[in-house]
C-alpha cells in the first residue's frame, strides 16, 4: 500500500491556481499536531509565494495524487550558501506512507540544484513526529527558543 501511494505522488513547481488548497493543507496540518497559533502575521509568506519564494532563488513544491494537493513544501533563501526549508506539510490521510521522505528529498535536491551549501529548518516541541523525522534523515539540532511554541531549529550540510 506505502509503495502504491509514492508511486502516485506527482511533484511539481507551485502554481497561482494552488493557493487556497496550500492554505487548507497549512491549516489542517498543523491543526492536527496542535501548533497551530491561529491566522497571523507568520503566515504572510503564504500571501506572497511567488515574491518570498519562487522569485527569490528558492522554490515551492506541490505533491498531488490524483491531482489532490496532499504535500508541500518550500525554499527560502537565507544567504549564499544557506536556505531555509518551509512549510513542508504532509496531508494527515497521507501520513507514514513516505510521502514525507519524498519530498524532503526532493526539496534537498532542489536545494542542491540552486546552490545552497545548507539547509535550515525549524519545527515546535509539539510536533514530534517531525522531530523524529528529521533527526532520522541527518538534520542535527542546533537551537532551541522559547516563545508562543518552544522552536527547534535543524540544519543539515548538503553533500554533492
Amino acid at each position: 500500500m506505502k509503495k502504491d501511494i509514492v508511486s502516485n505522488l506527482v511533484i511539481r513547481r507551485y502554481q497561482a491556481s494552488d493557493k487556497d488548497e496550500v492554505w487548507e493543507l497549512h491549516t489542517l496540518a498543523l491543526e492536527k499536531t496542535g501548533a497551530h497559533a491561529g491566522r497571523g502575521p507568520w503566515d504572510e509568506d503564504l500571501a506572497n509565494i511567488e515574491e518570498i519564494y519562487l522569485n527569490n532563488n528558492g522554490d515551492f513544491l506541490i505533491g498531488t495524487i490524483n491531482n489532490r494537493i496532499v504535500a508541500m513544501g518550500a525554499l527560502k533563501k537565507l544567504s549564499k550558501d544557506h536556505v531555509e526549508m518551509k512549510r513542508m506539510r504532509v496531508h494527515p490521510d497521507y501520513q507514514w506512507k513516505g510521502i514525507g521522505t519524498v519530498m524532503l528529498k526532493e526539496l534537498e535536491k532542489r536545494a542542491h540544484v540552486l546552490g545552497y551549501k545548507f539547509i535550515q529548518l525549524d519545527t515546535t516541541t509539539k510536533q514530534k513526529a517531525a522531530q523524529q523525522f528529521y533527526l532520522k534523515h541527518g538534520y542535527t539540532e542546533k537551537r532551541r527558543e522559547k516563545g508562543k511554541f518552544e522552536i527547534i531549529y535543524y540544519e543539515k550540510h548538503l553533500t554533492p
